[in-house]
C-alpha cells in the first residue's frame, strides 16, 4: 500500500484523522532534519537539499522560518494550462495530499464531481501559500527543458538566492 492509498481521499470516514497523522509526521521529520542542519553550520551555502513535501506549507510559522534561515526556498511553479493534468493524475494515483478543509461535497454530488470542482481552490489556496513561503520560484517549462538536469537546477537556485 502506497502512503498516498493509506491517506485516501478527502471523502473517506478515516480521512481527516489520517490527514493529522500525516501532518504530525511530517513536523517531526521536517524537526530532526532542521535540527541536524542547525548543529552542522544552518546555512543555505551548507550544499544540503532538503526536498519536501508539497503540505510543508501547513507545518507552521516556525517550521518555515527555520526552513528560510537554514535552506533556500525553491517554489515550482505551475501553469494554469497543466492544473487539469495534476487533477487526473491525482484522482488516478492519489498521492498524500492535505485538503485542510478544502474539500466539500454537495448534496447528489459524486465523489469524482466534487474532486473536480474543489481541486482547483484547493490549489488556488497553496499555490499562494507557496509563492508567499519561497526564495524564488522556477517555472514548470523550464524544469521541463531537454537536458535540464539537477547540476541546472541546483545552479538557478543559487543564482537567484
Amino acid at each position: 500500500m502506497t502512503m498516498g492509498e493509506w491517506m485516501g481521499f478527502p471523502f473517506h470516514p478515516s480521512y481527516k484523522k489520517r490527514e493529522l497523522k500525516y501532518l504530525n509526521l511530517e513536523i517531526e521529520v521536517l524537526n530532526e532534519v532542521l535540527d541536524s542542519l542547525e548543529e552542522n553550520d544552518g546555512s543555505p551555502d551548507a550544499g544540503v537539499v532538503v526536498d519536501t513535501t508539497g503540505s510543508v506549507i501547513y507545518t507552521g510559522e516556525g517550521i518555515l522560518e527555520r526552513l528560510h534561515q537554514c535552506t533556500t526556498c525553491v517554489h515550482l511553479s505551475v501553469p494554469p494550462e497543466v492544473r487539469g493534468q495534476l487533477l487526473s493524475a491525482y484522482v488516478s494515483n492519489p498521492h498524500p495530499m492535505l485538503w485542510r478543509g478544502t474539500f466539500s461535497k454537495e448534496p447528489d454530488e459524486t465523489h469524482g464531481a466534487a474532486l473536480e470542482r474543489c481541486y482547483p481552490k484547493l490549489f488556488m489556496a497553496r499555490q499562494r501559500l507557496y509563492e508567499q513561503n519561497a526564495d524564488i520560484e522556477i517555472d514548470y517549462y523550464t524544469l521541463r527543458k531537454k537536458n535540464f538536469g539537477v547540476s541546472d537546477f541546483l545552479h538557478l537556485a543559487v543564482s537567484r538566492s
